[in-house]
Formats: structure tokens, sequence, C-alpha cells
């Protein structure tokens, strides 16, 4: 029996149970072992994660892929676990520490620290993952990975290794976004780029072979910067090839301030002519763009700053080469001053010797790390990088042939734009949580790469050997006794970054590099659903670890959803106080209304703008959808054994089996195109409107009427659509669809493993050997040419059922629309005119007066031959009905009304473009606040569209 009051907590925590002992969403289940595989990975949030609305979304159209796929027979395969997430863990160890007055990391050690460190994650790192279980995910939880399992690791290893032993992974000296706060390299994607207001110091630098004078502009060179600590470090200054102004000075040396070293004058189309002074200071140690600017040019990498951000000048030999006599006390004075103290003094000197020409306040954006908050430093250091341009090349060619495919295409633009400019990959992070570099250092510095420290040191022994550095005798003794051979190799400290193992997350967590059986059958997967933020961090890694080693795209198609901001369309930030917790709109509204509410508003390339009404709103929904099965329960409705639903005899049973099968194809077609919320606003549609506002109160007639065949039939057809709406709407509100799905009916199965009204047919060899030459074998199934019926309803249509309901829908719809607009309270019956009606309306009409007169609120329904005067007239498919209003409303007064919401409609309008064509206001406004003025420009249009129709339709009643 069903409750009387739908409680989302309850039934939520049951179902997860039900789920959970049934094995329902293990893949490889005995009774799909024959089935097409459909495969998803998860993109695997940190181990130190709380579920925010960016993950319900992504999880939420995962999942409602992975639960249609396997409704429709497939062997689905959804691969759930979680990134060891380097920094965020060891800061959370870290801050426990120091929170609880523990020794601290270095004081503990790596050993320790990184027992610690596990010790963490077995307590508390299964949040996120049991987050997930309460938004409905449909995951294999047997097969829960985390990147740093023994597996995984594995991987982790064999592929540096590899990559290595191919030339593609290197150590180099580069430029990386160092944050001094916790002393390692972090990745763009950790990297916030905040606008700040500072200032653009204009500099002079003296040209070499003239005489400095402040006021003798031809006596030196202006430079324009926001960073005058760095200028120490400059080895050149940039002018534009093209700018007029400097021709006669490419090629001559400026004397560096404070410094008195030589720097070339080099013309370089970097230089902005339009900016600053159209001259540059170039830094290649301190600026990512001066780097590549002196590799042009040849121009010295000096490092002026060390890893904490201050001055480094004593003891630098890059420094201090070529000095000039008394810049070493200069070096000595600035030595480990932090660089923003450096700032303030090095202008006060620069000014003291007439070398600041001007200071002009200046915004711009400052890179900080979004987990530090520290500024980040451009810093010169040695790393490890992938040759990621080499790898990058077949990636890109599976986009253009199109074995991979980007939902919506335009993302494939911004796919190409990074992988075509794409620069070595840094995956070395000055870190101890991580997977530590399979690297082993010699005596000389001697770099020795192996999987494992044993095949390091035969390496390191054998070379040695043979460079008589070690004798053999020697190397045989080191080879037997561990302690001999202490500190004679050493290996790396650093860890890679957590990109590099989420790159082989696709056939890693099949436990490649084995031979498994699951990496036979699950790669490559499917789908990939994911933030447009990561295709380069994480789709593009993914696709070139895949086709490296795999020799295959890891997926066939990207999916790539939008964002979800706050209802006014402003991004989500704790500092601005308008983030949503998904989990508070769990508690509130039920898991099922938050799912229906993302998936409704996931259009494809458009953020979403979630309010919490809305999700108030689908809990409305599902509440009314709990109601109409209790309706349909109270009445005894119930699938006979051997119902036919396309054998029904009365009309409107034949028309709700229409629409149903019309809505399922809806609905299959959108969820295959991705197009999510189509898929929802179909299944919407059906059940609010088709089925509990028309198909059930027209059947109540029947159902509470005498028995009858009529009545039988309609309690049959009436469960039967109950039981599709329920199949249709699970992969989007699962809870609540298992739920009345057995207590409707005592079902053994359950509804997570029932099959969809529309399944795909299984392919002939022939079909599937043509198949996989283009799109490959595991997506045999997915093509909607070949959707045959499992149902007599699929591919049911009834026309004239169709027409006859559908006429009285329309009827009644439109009468209640004039009612609504013309203010007639619903107590004033009104009469209805039939005028020239066909035969056949002539011939339906009488069947459905009494249902119309009632939900219609009509005194009289008659025909005639034409509308009588004075009457508003609707056309009802083709045919006119009028409704007599003369007497029943206050024309004037009506219209009155309608002239004054009209010219208020007018205002708003008037108001909104007035704003939107300012170019001030949508140069300088929040991007939020622009889209708000045009959401009110479209709802007042549409409003006096609407209100310019009631008053044509009033001038018919006058």
């Amino acid at each position: 029996m069903i409750e009387k009051n739908y409680q989302p907590a309850d039934i939520e925590t049951r179902m997860s149970v039900v789920w959970e002992d049934s094995l329902a969403f293990k893949a490889g289940r005995p009774d799909r072992r024959d089935a097409v595989p459909f495969t998803i990975v998860i993109p695997p949030p940190n181990v130190t994660g709380s579920l925010h609305m960016g993950h319900a979304l992504n999880n939420t159209l995962q999942d409602i892929l992975c639960r249609f796929e396997r409704m429709r027979g497939r062997d689905v395969l959804w691969q759930p676990g979680t990134d060891h997430a380097g920094i965020a863990t060891q800061m959370v160890v870290e801050r426990q520490l120091m929170e609880r007055q523990q020794p601290g990391r270095r004081e503990m050690g790596r050993e320790k620290f990184l027992e610690r460190v596990w010790q963490w994650k077995a307590e508390s790192g299964d949040t996120i993952i049991n987050q997930l279980k309460r938004l409905g995910a449909s995951c294999d939880w047997s097969r829960e990975r985390f990147t740093m399992d023994e597996g995984l690791s594995k991987a982790v290893v064999k592929v540096f290794v590899e990559l290595h032993r191919e030339g593609l992974i290197y150590k180099d000296k580069r430029l990386v976004n160092w944050d001094t706060k916790l002393l390692t390299a972090i990745s763009d994607l950790e990297v916030q780029q905040t606008e700040v207001k500072g200032h653009l110091w204009y500099l002079r630098y003296p040209i070499e072979g003239k005489t400095f004078s402040p006021e003798d502009p031809s006596s030196f060179i202006v430079v324009a910067t926001t960073r005058p600590e760095t200028m120490l470090g400059d080895t050149g200054v940039a002018v534009h090839p093209e700018d007029e102004r400097y021709q006669k000075l490419i090629g001559k040396n400026v004397i560096l301030p404070l410094v008195g070293r030589k720097i070339q004058i080099v013309a370089d189309e970097y230089s902005d002519p339009e900016k600053g002074s159209g001259a540059v200071k170039v830094t290649p140690a301190h600026d990512f763009n001066d780097f590549e600017v002196g590799n042009r040019h040849g121009l010295r990498r000096i490092s002026v700053l060390d890893r904490e951000g201050c001055l480094d000048l004593l003891n630098n030999e890059d420094y201090l080469h070529d000095l000039p006599e008394g810049a070493a006390q200069f070096a000595e004075e600035f030595h480990k001053v932090d660089r923003f103290a450096a700032r303030k003094r090095i202008v006060e000197r620069l000014e003291s010797f007439g070398f600041v020409e001007r200071i002009e306040p200046h915004t711009h954006t400052v890179p900080h790390g979004d987990r530090s908050g520290s500024v980040i430093e451009p810093y010169l250091t040695d790393q490890w990088y992938v040759d990621a341009k080499t790898l990058a090349k077949p990636a890109i060619a599976a986009v253009r042939s199109g074995e991979t495919t980007f939902v919506p295409k335009n993302w494939e633009k911004t796919y190409f734009d990074w992988m075509e400019n794409i620069q070595p990959w840094c995956i070395s992070r000055q870190l101890w949580w991580g997977h530590q570099i399979p690297a082993w250092y010699g005596p000389d510095g001697k770099v020795f790469v192996a999987e494992t420290e044993e095949e390091a040191v035969s390496h390191a022994l054998g070379y040695y050997v043979e460079q008589e550095v070690i004798t053999p005798e020697q190397g045989r003794e080191m080879a037997l006794d561990r302690n001999k051979r202490e500190g004679f190799i050493t290996r790396d400290e650093d860890v890679l970054d957590t990109w590099f193992s989420s790159a082989l997350w696709p056939f890693s967590t099949l436990g490649w590099p084995d031979e498994t059986p699951e990496v036979q059958r699950y790669y490559p997967t499917n789908a990939l659903v994911t933030g447009f933020d990561i295709i380069f961090f994480w789709v593009a890694r993914m696709m070139m670890m895949g086709l490296h080693f795999m020799k295959e795209v890891p997926f066939s198609t990207v999916y790539i959803h939008a964002l979800v901001r706050d209802e006014k369309g402003a991004k989500m930030s704790k500092s601005k106080g308008n983030v949503i917790d998904p989990l508070h709109l769990i508690d509130e509204y039920g898991a099922d209304a938050l799912r229906f509410t993302l998936a409704a508003m996931a259009a494809q390339g458009r953020d979403i703008k979630l309010a919490t009404s809305r999700v108030e709103g689908y809990r409305n929904f599902a509440t009314k959808l709990w109601n109409a099965c209790r309706f349909a329960e109270m009445n005894h409705c119930a699938v006979p054994e051997g119902f036919e639903p396309a054998k029904a005899k009365e009309t409107l049973n034949r028309w709700i089996a229409h629409e149903t099968a019309h809505t399922t194809r809806e609905v299959t077609e959108a969820i295959e195109a991705y197009r999510f919320n189509d898929a929802a606003g179909s299944i919407y549609r059906f059940v609010w409107n088709v089925y509990c506002d028309w198909y059930v109160e027209l059947a109540k007639p029947v159902l509470l009427g005498p028995d009858s065949s009529a009545k039988d039939e309609t309690r049959a057809m009436v469960a039967w659509a109950r039981d599709e709406i329920l199949k249709l709407l699970h992969p989007f509100m699962p809870f609540i669809t298992e739920e009345l799905w057995e207590v409707t009916a005592k079902r053994e199965g359950l509804l997570a493993l029932a099959p969809w009204p529309l399944r795909p047919v299984e392919p002939t060899p022939e079909q599937l050997a043509m198949l996989a030459v283009t799109t490959g074998p595991t997506d045999a199934l997915v093509s909607p040419a070949w959707v045959l019926p499992i149902f007599d309803h699929a591919d049911f249509t009834d026309p004239a059922a169709e027409a006859e309901i559908g006429w009285v829908i329309d009827l009644v719809t439109q009468i209640r629309s004039v009612r609504a607009e013309m203010n007639i309270a619903p107590a004033t019956l009104t009469a209805l005119v039939l005028a020239g009606a066909s035969a056949e309306t002539k011939e339906r009409a009488p069947r459905w007066t009494d249902v119309i007169k009632r939900m219609a609120r009509l005194s009289d329904m008659s025909f005639a031959d034409r509308a009588p005067d004075g009457a508003v007239q609707l056309l009802v498919r083709g045919e006119v009905a009028a409704l007599p209003l003369k007497g029943v409303i206050d024309v004037a007064a009506e219209r009155a009304r309608l002239d004054k919401e009209i010219a208020k409609a007018e205002a708003d309008i008037k108001r909104a473009e007035s704003k939107l064509a300012n170019e001030k206001f949508v140069a300088n406004a929040a991007e939020e606040v622009v889209e708000e003025e045009r959401e009110k420009r479209e709802a007042a249009l549409a409003r006096k569209a609407k209100l310019l129709e009631a008053l044509e339709r009033l001038k018919q009643a006058s």
C-alpha cells in the first residue's frame, strides 16, 4: 500500500540498501554476460572533497546515461573511484597536525608523515563516495578504485619508465608556477587569476655610451613594469621591430640600473607599441612570456628569487656573473629580503638615482594559489616534463577524424586550440603525498629510471663499474648488501602531478598493465561526462595516454556540461556567499527533486541558473506522481496478465497508448543525443499534463462509474501507463520510481533492471562488423536506426484517437485561457457555440459534452452555422468555437485593465532596452546583471504579446 505522504528521506535510505544488497549496479552480471558493454569512468573526485553542485550535476548526468543503458540491456560499468589529490590531502593532514599541536611534516619525516596520511584516508576518505551514493549514483561500488591503489601505482610507474625510455619524459630547467607557501610547482588549474589594484612603474634604463641624465630622453629608454623587484634579473629590453621610436636602438645595450649589468635591446613582436612606453624589460627567469622572448634571442636566465619568494643574490653565480665592482655590496644588502618588501626598497633606491620617470595606478590580474592563497611566482627550476607536443599529435588526429566527438561540438575548437599550442607538461611536484618519481641519482648526479629500486641499483652499479668509478668487486658487494650501497644512489624526492595518474584512469582502473578480462571487455569506454575547465588537464591527457599505450581512444564521446550558477547567473563562491549546498537540498527536497532539476536545466552549452524554488517545484512534481499512483491503487488499477495496450477499444485508452509511445520515442532520442533537458521536459509534460491533468481526469467518470468492460480496460490502462512512466522517469528520479515500482505491484524484479520501453535490437553479424569499422564495436547498439519495440505500444500510433482527445484537450485549454485573460470568476458559467462544425466534430462532441462542460465551466454547449455577435472566437484544430461574453464581463473595464497592463509591459521593455543599449553598462556590469536585463526584456515582450492577443479577443466581444 502506498503511504499517504511522500517522504523522500525514508525512501532514499531504503532503496539504497535494496540496490546494494541486490548488486543491481554490478558490471558483468551473469544475466548480462552476452550483452554489449557500456562503460563510463567517473571523473574521480578528490579524496578530500565534499559534494558540491558541480559534482551533483556531473554525476546526475552520468547516472541518467548508465541507468538508461542498463535498462536497455547493456552490461553497464560505471567505474567509480577517488583521486589522491596531492596538495589538497597533504594540506589537510598538515593542518590537522598543527591544530592538534603535533610535530609537523618535516619533524616527522617522510615515512611517518605518509603513514599519517594513509590513516587519515582510511578514516575520512570515503566522505565524497557516501555523498555520491546519497545522490543515487549507480556505480559498481564493488570496483571502487583510488589513484594510489597498488594496481594503479603499478600502472603509473610503468608509464613513466616507458615514456622516459622513449625520450618522451625528460628533466629540464624551465619556468613553472611556483607556490612560495607550499614550496612546490603547481598546475595552471590550481592557479586563480585575481584582479588587484597595483601600480605601473616607468623606469629609465641608461643607454650604454651615453651620460645618463633624467632630463635628457636620448640618454635612456623607458620601460614599464608591474614588478620592479625582478628587474635585478633583467637580461634584455624588448621593443617592437616596427616601432619607429626605437629603430636606431635595436642591437644596442642599456645599463641595468642599480646592478650595472649590460643588457641588449632586442626587437620582438611581443612588445606592444600601444601599451606603456612600448618597451618592456625582459626577465626570462621570472615571467613566462619573457622566457619565450629570451629563448628567441638567446638571453641569459638569471633567477633572483629563492623558493620562499625572497631575493637570492649572494652566492648566486648567475646573478654575480660579469657584475661591475660595487654590485656585490648591493647583493648583500638585499639578500633574503621578501619580494614585496624588496619591491618597495628597490623603487625607493631607483627614485633616489632618478631612474623612476613616473608611477601610475594600474589594475591587473595576479596569479594566486587556489589552496595557499599566496601570489604565485614564475620560478626557474629543474623539473620533470612530458613531451606533450609529440603525444598530442595522434590525440588531435583522433578528434579530427571523429573517433572521439565532443558534445556540444563547439568544444572541439577549444580542444584543438589547446592541443595545437601545447607546451611541455611539468609533471613533478615537491610534495610527499603522491606517486614518488621512479628515478634514482648516482654520486655524480646521473639519473637511473626504473620500475623498482633493485632494477635502478643494477643499472647504476653496472654503469659505474663500466666507468671505473667502482671496482667490479665493490659492485658485487653493493648488489648483495644493501647497507654497503647506502647513500650511493638516492631516490628523487618529488612526486608526480596528480593529473599524471588521472590520465591513465580509463585503463588503469581496469587492471592495466596486466592483461585483465576487464581491459578486454570495457576499454575503450563509451562516454565521458565532464566540465569544460578540465578539457586540457584531464580529457586531453587521457586521450594522449590512451592512444599511446592502448592504441585506441579512451572514449568515443565527450559530453561537456556547463556551470551551475546561482539564480541570478553569478558564479558560486564562498566569498560571495551564494554557494548552494546540494546536500542541504537533498535533505530539504530529496535527491530526486535535485536530480530532476539539474537534468531539466542541463541545456547544451548553457549555464544552469539554479534557484531553490525550482528544486521545490520538482519536489511537487514528485508528489504529483506519488498521488497519481495512490489514486490508481485506490481505484484498483492493475495490469492483468497478457494485457496488450494496442488492442484497447476505448478511444481515451488508445489515446494514452499513442501518447505514451510518442513520449517514449522523444525521451529515448533525447538521451541518446545528450539532450538531457529535452528528455526531462518531455517526461515532465507527459506525467503532469498528459497523464495526471488529462488522462486521469478524463478517466475518472469511468473509474468511478459502474463496473463494465470499459472500466476494466481503463483500470488496466491507467496502471500500464503508470508503469511506463516509472520506467521512463527512473534514470532521472530513481528513488521514488523504484519505491513505487515495488509497492504498486509487489514485483520481484527491480525497476533499475527492468527493460526500457524501447530497446536496441541485436544487430546482425554483418551490421556489427560494418559498424566496428566506423564507430567501434561497443557502440553497436546505440544507433537509433536499430531501435525496435519490445512492447506493442512502442510503434503504436492512433491518429483518430489523438484527433478526438486532442480536440477535447485543446478546446478546454483555450476556453480556460480566455476565462483567465478576461478575469471571469470560476463560479461564472459561460455558454459555448461550435460554429460551422464539421460532421466529425458533430459526431464526437456529444460523447464529451458533460466532460467539457465540467472542465471548462460551461453552462451550455451547442451548434450553430456561424458565431453569434459579440462572441470571442477560438480556432481549435481549424474549427471555430465561440464564447458569447456579452453581459458576462464588463468589456470597457476589462479593456482599460489590459491597456494598463500593456503600458506597464512597454515601460519594462523600454527600461531594459535602454540599459542594454548603453555600451558602458554592458561592458562594465557583471555578466549575470546584463543577462538579467536581457531576461527582463524577453519576459516583458512575451507578456505584451499575450496581452495584445487578449485585447484582440476582447474586441470580438464588444
